[in-house]
């Protein structure tokens, strides 16, 4: 029986950094569970990697043949911008093990639908001041940076991941991420125990 590791976070704690190092890791033989999107592709990013970037026409289709396992909604400075996963052949936990990235509504919505015993939070912890300056710095580096959007995200997040929210999704172990290889090196050792 194969399991879901879900890697947990607030925006610009360094969790798609550790999603990929950790796939990228053949010792733990992990599979990408990609997540959907309808919100435009950030530079650098391709389709099908860090996501399936589809739009309302692509979503509906999906919840029509009952496939969206959650969905979030968020309104942004751009419009709504809706985040999803859906239960496609592309994820087949019977063969293998996965990892896959995202918040605590979704960590949650997955734990329900596979099972608790299936699904394994990664929960990532850095401190705020360095949080916001990290996510200052990843948006200087787009074409157009979006500043408004990314203060947005970063107070929403602390309504997101209240404490009772995270003690009520029964998440006990965290990574605080101040050494990003040394984060990996834990990480990686918690996903061996407990495959």
């Amino acid at each position: 029986m194969g399991k879901l590791f879900y890697v947990i976070g607030k925006s610009a704690t360094g969790k798609d950094t550790i999603f990929q190092k950790l796939l990228e890791n053949e010792s733990l033989a992990l599979k990408p569970l990609v997540l959907y999107t309808t919100r435009p592709m950030r530079a650098g990013e391709e389709q099908g990697v860090q996501y399936h970037f589809t739009d309302e026409a692509g979503l509906t289709e999906l919840q029509n043949a009952g496939k969206v396992i959650e969905l979030r909604a968020y309104d942004t400075v751009h419009g709504v911008w809706k985040y999803f996963t859906a239960d496609t052949e592309a994820t087949d936990l019977e063969k293998y093990n996965y990892a896959g990235v995202g918040v605590l509504e979704s960590y949650r919505a997955l734990r329900n639908y596979y099972g608790a015993e299936r699904v394994i939070p990664i929960y990532i912890e850095v401190e705020d001041g360095e949080r916001l300056q990290r996510a200052l710095d990843r948006e200087r580096g787009q074409q157009e940076p979006k500043y408004a959007e990314l203060c947005r995200r970063f107070l929403a997040d602390s309504e997101d991941f209240a404490e009772e929210k995270i003690a009520e999704a029964g998440i006990e172990k965290r990574f605080y991420n101040r050494d990003l290889k040394e984060s990996i090196e834990k990480i990686s050792a918690y996903i061996k125990e407990h495959k």
